[in-house]
């Protein structure tokens, strides 16, 4: 489909997907959640690619929600004000309908894209920017990042799971923190509480992003990649017997797998690998 807020090209094996409205620090509005999830879509469909970036265009990642919408919302609250409250509108169809419930909410689809996604945070992120980063996979920032919930400053709540992502990255009380205040934080305290992994400078943020992503996408096998990932994310809801007893299971297929023939043939032949991702 022709894109409007966003851009998505494949680059060896890396589908890119920046999100596109620099004047406006790529401010999210609808089209461009409806345009994100098409891509994440057409990324996780696509048989070439076997990793996600996703970045923004410009000075930022995402600066949050419109602020046009969030006037519209206010507007709209100020005229049901004393009477009874609208039902919620009904979010968009889950992602996968075959996947856990959890990651069939209006933004939790990210887990149930079945490759890894790094969200590359160029510059501002900040509220459902800053949601959408947490649902990536893995958060690389350029020394120009900020970040900020920007929820109470708002007069809003922690938004759409923030409340449960947030504090298995970074802890409880730094988590507390962050929604609490909405304080600005720079790259630098982000790396230090554990919100991203690693902080590149901006002049080299998308070449050593590109060169970390194309290692994933040809040195490893797309098969363990997508099986770790599920994996992964699954266990954040499981005890430990239950992330051992589901391994185990899975461990019978990965060893009937041609990829699982594929790296101990590369590593003992001492050549580059060829997976196929079966």
């Amino acid at each position: 489909m022709a894109y409007e807020d966003i851009l998505y090209r494949v680059d060896g094996g890396v589908a890119v997907i920046t999100l596109n409205r620099p004047d406006k620090l790529n401010a999210w509005r609808a089209e461009m959640e409806r345009e994100l999830r098409s891509a994440m879509r057409d990324a996780g469909a696509d048989p070439t690619v076997r990793v996600i970036v996703l970045t923004g265009a410009g000075r930022g990642f995402c600066a949050g929600a419109d602020m046009n919408g969030l006037q519209s919302t206010v507007a709209a609250g100020q005229a049901r004000a004393g009477s009874t409250p609208a039902p919620a509108a009904p979010g968009p169809a889950p992602f996968d309908a075959s996947s856990r419930g959890d990651y069939q909410r209006q933004y939790s689809y990210f887990p149930a894209v079945p490759k890894p996604i790094i969200a590359a945070i160029n510059g501002a992120c900040a509220g459902l920017g800053m949601v959408m980063a947490l649902y990536a996979d893995m958060r690389f920032a350029s020394d120009a990042a900020v970040f900020t919930t920007a929820f109470s400053r708002r007069g809003l709540i922690a938004e759409h799971g923030i409340s449960w992502l947030l504090p298995r990255l970074v802890g409880m009380a730094h988590a507390a923190d962050l929604l609490f205040s909405a304080r600005k934080i720079r790259a630098p305290e982000a790396l230090a509480m554990g919100l991203v992994s690693r902080v590149i400078p901006l002049a080299d943020f998308e070449a050593e992003v590109m060169v970390y992503a194309r290692m994933l996408a040809t040195e490893v096998s797309p098969r363990s990649l997508g099986e770790i990932k599920r994996e992964i994310w699954d266990a954040q809801f499981q005890g430990l017997g239950e992330a051992i007893d589901a391994a185990n299971a899975d461990m019978a297929g990965s060893f009937v797998s041609e990829d699982f023939k594929e790296g101990v043939a590369h590593f003992v032949e001492k050549r580059a690998p060829a997976f196929t991702g079966r």
